[in-house]
């Protein structure tokens, strides 16, 4: 469904809150019965509440951001920045993405970016793929830089005890490496559809210049304000209110409870109670075997491998979680963070992005060739994996 905007409706998630709901309730079960220690579930609850609060604020800040036509507006400035070249306006949308990925989180760019994209390159008489598996990879493969950048990263940066800053330094080498892998291999894989020049196209005017212009410059202050030093839920609750107090001015009828991201913070929570539950009964132990205890650089493929493979199978966030007890020295968890974020690209449901992400591109109508986008995945995947862990291992040896 399109909206008139032209934009893809916003689509409901019910399978989403529903397993996170059937989790949850499981882990009551198991909480009631003394199957999971009531320490344990504190212990997750003190861990988390700060996390899941940045989520929640995070993704209010750039659904109401998208509102108020940030995102259309910054696109549209690039269509004309783009100096008439399709290839320049290409790779300033591989430049939007890293930004909005690792400041924004990767949820930002494969739910809010691809219908924006993917637009901007068909006003353009442009092949729309190569436009959507940029997001979909840098959602993925991008999401290395920073705490913010994703869950499993702020999950990490909070065991580590890491600010943003010594995050980033830890995770630099593999963060160039996740950037670099996907675009090269977009470029050479879409070589052609990348060359020529533009079709004109008329500049879309802003509907509210004033709401777009206000809740931008939000925005933009936001991004330093969460490298300050504040623990990061600060500066995202305050540009979330601020931006909401500016909808509810200008464009109330945007305001919808349909913006909170029940349905993933439910699903969060089933999932880190119910892997703690399973920790508490020698996960950790089970799993030792597979993952091994060095950090030289084979035991880090050893590691950031399971992770890629687990993440694949069922979903990167509970491969993060049955794997962090055995990763909590720094490079480790660095090759973990490698292997179930840029490794997990390959099957649909590897991460709840690439789901959302598919979830827009239907609305707009585009196929995803399951088959080919699977095979191409593996390729970057691995690609990414590899060059970045060896890197990781050579730099903090």
């Amino acid at each position: 469904m399109i909206t008139d905007s032209g934009r893809p409706a916003p689509r409901q998630r019910p399978w989403t809150g529903m397993i996170g709901g059937a989790l949850l309730a499981v882990a009551a079960v198991l909480l009631a019965a003394g199957v999971l220690p009531l320490d344990s579930a504190a212990e997750v609850a003190d861990r988390t509440w700060s996390i899941l609060l940045f989520v929640i604020a995070a993704t209010l800040v750039a659904e109401l951001a998208a509102a108020a036509g940030v995102f259309d507006a910054v696109a549209d400035r690039l269509g004309r920045a783009a100096a008439g070249r399709v290839v320049v306006l290409w790779l300033l949308v591989v430049a939007l993405a890293v930004v909005a990925t690792v400041f924004l989180s990767l949820d930002t760019t494969a739910v809010l970016l691809t219908p924006v994209v993917v637009l901007l390159a068909r006003g353009r008489g442009l092949d729309a793929m190569p436009f959507a598996l940029t997001t979909i990879w840098l959602a993925n493969t991008g999401s290395l830089l920073f705490p913010m950048s994703n869950l499993t990263n702020l999950l990490a940066a909070h065991t580590l005890g890491l600010d943003a800053w010594e995050f980033a330094a830890l995770m630099a080498p593999a963060a160039v490496v996740g950037i670099v892998v996907p675009v090269l291999v977009i470029g050479v894989t879409y070589r052609r559809a990348l060359r020529g020049r533009l079709a004109p196209a008329p500049s879309a005017p802003l509907q509210d210049p004033a709401l777009t212009w206000i809740a931008g410059i939000i925005v933009a202050a936001l991004l330093p304000a969460l490298m300050s030093g504040l623990p990061v839920w600060l500066p995202a609750c305050a540009a979330a209110l601020a931006l909401g107090v500016l909808i509810a001015v200008r464009r109330p009828t945007a305001l919808s409870w349909s913006l909170m991201p029940w349905q993933i913070i439910l699903l969060a929570c089933g999932l880190f109670l119910v892997v703690e539950t399973a920790h508490a009964h020698g996960l950790s132990a089970a799993v030792a075997p597979l993952v091994g205890q060095g950090e030289d650089i084979p035991d880090l493929l050893r590691v950031a491998g399971v992770g890629a493979l687990v993440a694949n199978g069922i979903d990167n966030l509970p491969a993060y979680l049955a794997l962090e007890p055995l990763a909590t020295e720094p490079t480790r968890m660095a090759a973990l963070l490698v292997g179930v974020n840029a490794g997990a690209l390959v099957t649909p449901w590897a991460s709840l992005a690439i789901l959302l992400w598919h979830e827009r591109l239907l609305g707009l109508d585009v196929a995803v060739r399951w088959p080919r986008y699977m095979a191409a995945s593996a390729l970057v995947a691995v690609l990414t994996v590899v060059t970045a862990v060896v890197l990781l291992g050579l730099t903090h040896a």
